[in-house]
């Protein structure tokens, strides 16, 4: 996590006043306010993983490295900012080629039925400093149920090509059952191989569109 320093942009924290005004509407800092504008997730310089639980004792860990995105950030009236992500799920990578055929696999995400996960936000709340939760409809297997992300704002930056970007670490926990991921297996000593609670990552370092 971290691909900009912190502060690269400063974000003050609100006195009560103006939180009441960004329930109204009301740009809490000119910094967030100059970040209104189109955005795509920069894949080379972003990270889109989960961490799951193994046989009790240990964490697999693993990324997503195909997908689509469409970002618009909205400074001045943080509702009104959306996201949208298209996801190849056989471009899972684990680090390991039998566990990706698996996970890929009818056991876990049957990519050959459905290649493709998707989020797509409907509501973004800024809930105080440089931190946001947007509510979303996350789909995997035709199964779509709302998620919860947790958003907190990096900083922004000119990079040395002219690139202006933007960074956002985002987390959420699922139950992978709710979406149809309910293969396991049972453990002699109690307990399960796979977890069923799976921590998703989002490390995004965003560009600015131009078009």
């Amino acid at each position: 996590m971290g691909i900009f320093g912190r502060r690269q942009t400063a974000v003050s924290e609100p006195t009560p006043a103006l939180a009441g005004a960004a329930s109204r509407g009301v740009a809490l800092d000119p910094a967030l306010q100059a970040l209104t504008g189109r955005w795509t997730i920069d894949r080379p310089h972003s990270h889109i993983g989960f961490s799951v639980r193994h046989a009790m004792v240990t964490t697999v860990r693993g990324a997503f490295t195909d997908y689509d995105s469409a970002l618009y950030f909205d400074g001045a009236q943080p509702s009104e900012s959306r996201a949208d992500l298209v996801i190849r799920v056989a471009s899972v990578d684990t680090g390991v080629e039998q566990r990706d055929a698996h996970i890929i696999g009818a056991d876990f995400f049957d990519a050959r039925r459905y290649p493709e996960m998707t989020f797509h936000s409907t509501s973004t709340v800024h809930e105080g400093g440089e931190t946001f939760r947007m509510t979303g409809d996350l789909t995997i297997r035709d199964v779509t149920r709302p998620v919860d992300l947790q958003l907190d704002y990096l900083g922004s930056v000119v990079d040395p090509f002219g690139f202006e970007r933007a960074g956002f670490d985002g987390t959420t926990t699922i139950d992978r059952t709710e979406w149809g991921l309910v293969y396991n297996q049972r453990l002699k000593a109690g307990g399960t191989m796979v977890s069923e609670k799976v921590r998703l990552q989002f490390d995004i370092s965003a560009i600015r569109s131009t078009s």
